[in-house]
């Protein structure tokens, strides 16, 4: 895969769940979850299941950082 978007973070399906036409996504990155929308036919293009290795990529033209 080759693709322009820095903020590449892989991880692992754990949840995939089905609207009528938006489903959410989402992957475990090493302890944080994010959570993805994108449609159900991406989902069943992808062919992604629970269990199986995914990017969540972030492409932004700002990245803000906050601290407490």
């Amino acid at each position: 895969m080759k693709i322009s978007a820095r903020n590449q973070l892989k991880g692992k399906i754990v949840e995939i769940t089905k609207g009528a036409t938006t489903a959410h996504v989402r992957i475990d990155i090493g302890g944080a979850i994010v959570t993805s929308s994108i449609t159900n036919a991406a989902v069943d293009d992808l062919k992604l299941t629970v269990g199986k290795e995914a990017y969540a990529v972030v492409k932004a033209s700002d990245v803000m950082i906050a601290i407490d």
